[in-house]
């Protein structure tokens, strides 16, 4: 898909209105009652917010690129933008889960403050995206190891790839550390946790995906290696979430569906390392599919959350999880927008 100005208009739009899906729906759940499920079902879709506003840098930083109106500002601005989102959004969780307030401020912060630390993988993306251009011209017209001009230094290099390892080994400790907690609060964040790490951890192949094609390191026996280990990280946390809900117990249902829905959000992941891998010298007619693949995850999401929702009526534990998933379904919706722009980027430069 050629891009122009109308159809990137649309595709930053995207990341917005999902956003805003998420800070609408939580303000209203939050609202609805004074419950627990309300609770944390509310605080965990506006933390998600954060996610689409650092997709919407990641978003607006290769588009500029691609219409050629990218400058300085833009290049400081966008990722500024993701990082205030995340960490705001991690501090917000840190306030919550250490106010000693109720279990419901406890199990949400927990689950907010790892939704912080993805937004801000999600904006070390927008950064390293910022030689997006580089991608297509290496690919185009560069031997593998030939040297680049322009491109990031080693120290930049390191601090870029260091960012989404950091926050993946935080959200796995912090969620080991709560699953040996013990209680019921503890399970359901530590299992969340987790999830969430395992998320950040399959950024890391985003991220590095990226970063090695810009500086024209990417290498034929690694093109599909970071693909296959988002895909493995995903279905980890699919399987993950299966197991701990059989047999059924009350405590399990919430953080074994959400886990599923963060599984889907890797699949989702997937598609844009898939994407830069299949089209990286080589013609693959078939990458203009790939945008298909978080528009399925997105419809997985969404339909899981209409049967949780019927099934919430007969039993309250389903509650919390049909309302996140909600959320993740916009999220994934949003990686779509991404891939699609990548898509569109590499393949302009190809034609």
């Amino acid at each position: 898909m050629a891009m122009n100005l109308k159809i990137s208009v649309f595709f930053r739009a995207i990341p917005l209105i999902m956003g805003a899906v998420c800070l609408g729906f939580g303000l209203y759940v939050r609202g609805m009652g004074i419950g627990d499920g309300y609770v944390i079902a509310g605080n965990v879709l506006i933390s998600l917010t954060a996610i689409c506003i650092a997709l919407f840098s990641t978003a607006a930083t290769i588009i500029r690129q691609i219409i050629k109106r990218f400058n300085r500002a833009d290049r400081i601005f966008y990722p500024l933008l993701g990082y205030a989102a995340g960490i705001g959004t991690a501090a917000c969780g840190i306030a919550l889960f250490s106010s000693g307030g109720t279990s419901a401020d406890y199990v949400s912060g927990n689950v907010v403050f790892g939704v912080g630390l993805v937004a801000c993988c999600v904006a070390t993306v927008a950064v390293s995206s910022g030689k997006f251009s580089m991608i297509p011209q290496n690919s185009a017209k560069l031997a593998y190891g030939q040297a680049v001009s322009g491109g990031y230094s080693k120290g930049t290099y390191g601090v870029y790839f260091a960012v989404p390892v950091i926050c993946a080994a935080i959200a796995l400790v912090r969620g080991a550390f709560l699953l040996a907690g013990g209680t019921t609060p503890d399970f359901v964040a530590g299992h969340v946790m987790i999830g969430l790490g395992l998320v950040c951890a399959s950024l890391i192949a985003l991220v590095a995906t990226i970063l090695r094609q810009t500086e024209n390191q990417f290498g034929s026996r690694e093109r599909w290696r970071w693909s296959v280990m988002v895909g493995v990280l995903g279905t980890v946390c699919i399987l993950w979430g299966i197991l701990i809900m059989n047999p059924y117990s009350a405590a399990a249902v919430a953080p074994g569906f959400v886990l599923i829905g963060l599984g889907l959000i890797c699949y989702s992941i997937s598609s844009k390392v898939l994407l830069l891998a299949s089209v990286w010298r080589r013609d693959a007619p078939l990458s203009k599919r790939i945008p298909m693949i978080p528009v399925m995850t997105a419809l997985s999401c969404l339909f899981l959350a209409a049967f949780l929702f019927e099934a919430s009526y007969a039993n309250t534990n389903f509650f919390v999880p049909a309302h996140i998933m909600v959320g993740l379904g916009a999220v994934c919706f949003t990686l779509f927008a991404i891939v699609s722009i990548l898509e569109s980027g590499t393949s302009k430069a190809q034609s």
